[in-house]
C-alpha cells in the first residue's frame, strides 16, 4: 500500500554535472557583470530611464541580495555615459535685492575658472581705486575742476558787491559759505565793532540786510549752484576713475563669459555697485579697535563678501551625466542648506553659505535612493516630490530657530533629475495605494524576481558571474566541481529543482568563505569540498538553537515519539528562522474526540497563541468533515487540537492535513505509525496543497529520527506538488536510498491516511456509504453514534 507512494532516491535532489562547464576553472571563463535571470525587471528599468518626461521617475522593487542596488547603479551608469555634462552652477549676490542671491549657469568646468577671475578682478580694483584717486592725474583734473568753479563763484561774488556797496555790506566766502558783512567807510567791520554797535544801529543793519537780501537772492542761489556742480563734477570725476578701474578688469570678463546667460547683467550690475561703494575700496587705517571687539568681522570684510562667488556645483572632473547615491536622505542632503554664523547672539548669513543638496549634485543626472531611508523624514519625502513636481530646487530655512537676524531665498534651481527609489514590495504598494503624488511621480516599477529558469544559459551565466567575483575580489580560481556545487546550493536557495537564486549575496558569501577554507589549506583552486565546507560551517555557526532543540528531544525533554502506533497522536512538521538559519523541527499533534456541539476546538485559538493563517485551516477541518461524512447525518461532535508542549505562537496551514489525520485516528480508533511524520496543506476537499520549507522539515524529522536510532520505517509523508521543491542534502538521499528513511508523496487525505495507519481508506458507494472495515468507515459509524446521542439528550 505505501510502496506506491514512496518516493525513489535520484528524484530528492537534482545535481549539476560538472563537465557542463566548458573550462577547467574560472581563470579562462570570460567574465560578465550583466544581471542575470531579471529581463523583465531590467527592460522596466531602462525604459523608465530612457523617458524624458515627467513622472516617469523609477521604483525598484524586490528582495534583499537580488542585486537590484548594484545594477541600478551600473544601468544608471551607463546611460550618464550617453548624456552630456551638466553645467556648472554659482549663486552670487543679487545687488538688486540682496536678500535673494541669483543663480548663474556656466559650460561645465567654468564656474571655477569664473569664481577665481571674479576674485582676481576684485583683487585687482581694490588695489587700483586707491591708486588713481590719489594719483597726479587725478588731483590735475580736480583742481582745473576747483579752479573753474572756484572763479565761476568769484565772478559773481564781485556782481553781488557791486549791489551790497549800495546797502554797505560786503559778500565774503568762507568755509561755511558766503558771509555778508556790514562796512564802515570803504572796509568790513570787525568783530568788536559789530559787538559795540547800540540797537538803533543794529536795527538799521538788520533793515538794510533785509532790503539786501531780497536783491541779492538769485546771486547766492548762483553761488549755491555753483558749489552743487562742484561736488557733483568732483563725484562725477571719482566715479567716472573708479568705472575706469572697475572696466579694466570687468569688461574682459564680460566678453570672456559672454556665452553664459546672466552673466553680463551681473557684471553691469557689479560695476554699478562698485562705483556706489567706492569708499568700501578706499584704505582705511582708522578701524575702531572697540568695534572690531565687538564684531566677529571687519566691516570691510563683510562687505566685500557680495562680490565673492560661491561655486555651487562643480562639474569640472565629471564625465557625462552625475549618478548620485544618496545614503542619507535627510532634508538637507537632499535640497541644499543655508548655513548661518552667530554674530553677537543672532545667526546671519549671506550667498556664500548655501550649500547643495544631492538632487543638485545630481541634476541631469541620475540620484539613486533607499525607500526605507527617504520615508523616515516626512519633511525630506514631500521636499523630494515637490522638487520633482516644479522640476525646480528652492532651498529654504527650516530650522525653525527664532534667532535667525536675516535669512536668504536663493533664486531657484531648474533640474531635470531621474529619481531611483529602491525598495521591497510592501513598501510599493502601500505608497501606491495612499500617497496619490506617488503614482504621478513614479510611473515606472522595475521588480527584481528572487528566482530565475534553471537552463544551460544561466548556469554558464552564473559560471561567468563566480568568474567576475573571483578576478574583481582576487579569489582563487573555482574548478568545475566548486562551480556544480555552487549551482546545487543557488536551487537549495531557491527552493525548487528547475530553479535559481537570483538572490547573488547569499552565494557571494559562500564564495568568499570556500576561498578562505581553500588559503587555509594552501590549495591554489578551490574545489567541491572547499564549497561544501564553507555551507556546513555556515550552518554551524548558525544552528546553536536547533542542537538545544535535538539535545531536548534526546533526553525526552520534548516528547517527539519516532516508533509505535498511537491513536490520535502524529509527529506533524514545522520550520523555524533564527536570523539567516532555517530548520525543520517536528511537533506532536494530539487530538480527542467525543460526543458534543461544540465542534472543533484550536485550543492555541483559544489561549491567543494562533495566527490567521494557522486558524483558517483548523476551520477547513469543519468543511472537510462536513463535505466527507455529514451530508445525510447531522455532525455532532466536539474535538479539541493542540500542538503539545507548544509556547510561543503558531502560525502557518502546513499542519491542516497532520491534524485531519489525527482527527480521523481519533475517530476511527485506529493508531498512527509514530515513525512517520506529516507535513501538507489541505483545502475542504481532502486536497494536499504544497507547503514551503520542505527540504528543511524532512531534513530536521531525519535529524530526530537519527538521534534516536534507525529501528526502520522512519520516513515522511510530504505534498505530490512538492517534487519540484526537493533539493535534500546528501545525507538524507543516501539514507533514502540504503532504506533507511522513507519520503512518500501524496495527492489526497486518503493516501495519507492509508500510509499512517496501514488501513484501506475506504470508498464511497451510491447509497453514500464506506466500505466496511475502511477507515472513512469507521469514522463515519463514529460520527452517526455522536449524532444519535445528540438526538437521545433531547
Amino acid at each position: 500500500m505505501r510502496e506506491k507512494y514512496e518516493l525513489p532516491y535520484n528524484i530528492l535532489r537534482k545535481k549539476c554535472d560538472p563537465s557542463m562547464f566548458k573550462y577547467d576553472t574560472t581563470e579562462k571563463i570570460p567574465v560578465s557583470r550583466e544581471l542575470i535571470g531579471q529581463k523583465r525587471a531590467m527592460e522596466a528599468l531602462k525604459f523608465g530611464l530612457s523617458v524624458k518626461r515627467k513622472g516617469y521617475n523609477i521604483y525598484v522593487s524586490g528582495l534583499t541580495g537580488t542585486g537590484k542596488n548594484s545594477y541600478s547603479y551600473l544601468v544608471a551608469k551607463d546611460f550618464s555615459k550617453n548624456k552630456k555634462t551638466p553645467k556648472d552652477w554659482c549663486y552670487v549676490f543679487n545687488f538688486k535685492r540682496p536678500n535673494s542671491p541669483k543663480a548663474i549657469s556656466l559650460f561645465p568646468g567654468l564656474g571655477k575658472v569664473f569664481k577665481i577671475d571674479v576674485k582676481d578682478a576684485i583683487n585687482n580694483i581694490k588695489m587700483d581705486i586707491p591708486k588713481i584717486l590719489s594719483s597726479k592725474e587725478y588731483e590735475d583734473s580736480k583742481n582745473i575742476i576747483y579752479t573753474q568753479n572756484q572763479k565761476k563763484a568769484e565772478d559773481v561774488i564781485d556782481e553781488l558787491n557791486e549791489v551790497a556797496k549800495d546797502y554797505g555790506f560786503v559778500f565774503k566766502q568762507t568755509e561755511k559759505g558766503i558771509l555778508s558783512i556790514p562796512l564802515v567807510g570803504d572796509r568790513p567791520m570787525t568783530d568788536k565793532e559789530i559787538e559795540n554797535l547800540s540797537e538803533e544801529e543794529v536795527e538799521e543793519i538788520k533793515k538794510s540786510s533785509n532790503e539786501l537780501s531780497n536783491k541779492t537772492f538769485d546771486y547766492v542761489q548762483r553761488i549755491r549752484d555753483i558749489e552743487n556742480n562742484l561736488k557733483s563734477e568732483m563725484k562725477k570725476l571719482k566715479e567716472e576713475k573708479v568705472l575706469e578701474i572697475s572696466s579694466l578688469y570687468i569688461d574682459p570678463l564680460i566678453e570672456k563669459f559672454k556665452e553664459q546667460e546672466g552673466i553680463e547683467n551681473y557684471f553691469s550690475n557689479m560695476k554699478e555697485d562698485i562705483i556706489q561703494n567706492f569708499q568700501m575700496f578706499l584704505d582705511d587705517n582708522k578701524d575702531n579697535y572697540i568695534e572690531n571687539i565687538l564684531s566677529p568681522t571687519n566691516e570691510k570684510e563683510g562687505f566685500f563678501k557680495r562680490y565673492e562667488v560661491n561655486l555651487f556645483i562643480d562639474n569640472k572632473d565629471v564625465e557625462g551625466a552625475p549618478v548620485i547615491r544618496e545614503m542619507n536622505p535627510n532634508y538637507h542632503n537632499l535640497l541644499g542648506k543655508i548655513e548661518y554664523v552667530n554674530e553677537l547672539g543672532g545667526l546671519r548669513t549671506d550667498h556664500t553659505k548655501i550649500r547643495p543638496g544631492s538632487m543638485h549634485e545630481a541634476n541631469s543626472g541620475y540620484l539613486i535612493i533607499q525607500a526605507k531611508d527617504i520615508l523616515q523624514s516626512r519633511i525630506a519625502w514631500e521636499g523630494l516630490k515637490r522638487a520633482i513636481s516644479a522640476e525646480e530646487i528652492v532651498i529654504e530655512n527650516i530650522t525653525g530657530l527664532n534667532i535667525i537676524s536675516e535669512t536668504l531665498r536663493p533664486e531657484p534651481i531648474p533640474i531635470d533629475t531621474k529619481v531611483i527609489i529602491i525598495g521591497d514590495y510592501l513598501t510599493y504598494h502601500l505608497l501606491y495605494q495612499y500617497d496619490e503624488d506617488f503614482k504621478k511621480l513614479f510611473k515606472i516599477r522595475a521588480d527584481f524576481d528572487v528566482e530565475m529558469e534553471r537552463n544551460e544559459e544561466n548556469i554558464e551565466k552564473i559560471g561567468s558571474f563566480v568568474a567576475y567575483q573571483c578576478r574583481e575580489e582576487s579569489l582563487k580560481p573555482f574548478d568545475r566541481t566548486a562551480l556544480a556545487a555552487i549551482i546545487d546550493l543557488s536551487s537549495r536557495i531557491s527552493g525548487n529543482q528547475n530553479k535559481l537564486t537570483a538572490r547573488f549575496n547569499e552565494l557571494v558569501e559562500i564564495l568568499y568563505e570556500a576561498d578562505a577554507w581553500a588559503t587555509k589549506e594552501n590549495k591554489n583552486i578551490v574545489v567541491k569540498e572547499d564549497v561544501e565546507r564553507a555551507i556546513s560551517n555556515k550552518v554551524y555557526r548558525n544552528n546553536i538553537y536547533e542542537e538545544k532543540l535535538l539535545g531536548l528531544i534526546e533526553n525526552n525533554t520534548l516528547l517527539i515519539d519516532t516508533e509505535g502506533y498511537k491513536v490520535g497522536e502524529i509527529n506533524g512538521l514545522a520550520i523555524m528562522s533564527i536570523g539567516q538559519y532555517t530548520f525543520g523541527k517536528p511537533n506532536k499533534i494530539t487530538v480527542n474526540t467525543f460526543s458534543g456541539k461544540e465542534g472543533i476546538i484550536n485550543i492555541e485559538r483559544e489561549v491567543g497563541q494562533s495566527g490567521n493563517i494557522y486558524d483558517k485551516g483548523v476551520l477547513i477541518l469543519g468543511g472537510y468533515l462536513g463535505e466527507k461524512y455529514a451530508k445525510t447525518t447531522q455532525l455532532s461532535m466536539t474535538a479539541s487540537i493542540t500542538f503539545e508542549q507548544s509556547y510561543d505562537g503558531v502560525d502557518g496551514d502546513s499542519a491542516s492535513s497532520t491534524e485531519i489525520y489525527a482527527l480521523l485516528s481519533s475517530l476511527a480508533n485506529i493508531p498512527i505509525n509514530q515513525a512517520i511524520a506529516v507535513t501538507g496543506s489541505v483545502n475542504q476537499k481532502g486536497v494536499i496543497q504544497p507547503i514551503g520549507g520542505i527540504n528543511e522539515k524532512i531534513e530536521g524529522y531525519y535529524n530526530v529520527c537519527k538521534l534516536k536510532g534507525f529501528r526502520g520505517g522512519e520516513g515522511v509523508i510530504i505534498p505530490y506538488k512538492n517534487l519540484d521543491n526537493l533539493m535534500l542534502n546528501d545525507e538524507v538521499v543516501v539514507a533514502v536510498k540504503d532504506g533507511k528513511f522513507k519520503i512518500y508523496a501524496i495527492k489526497t487525505i486518503d493516501e495519507g491516511i492509508e500510509i499512517l495507519t496501514g488501513v484501506r481508506a475506504g470508498k464511497i458507494n451510491k447509497r453514500g456509504n464506506y466500505e466496511e472495515g475502511t477507515i472513512n468507515y469507521l469514522v463515519q459509524k463514529r460520527l452517526e453514534e455522536y449524532s444519535q446521542m445528540s438526538k437521545d439528550r433531547k
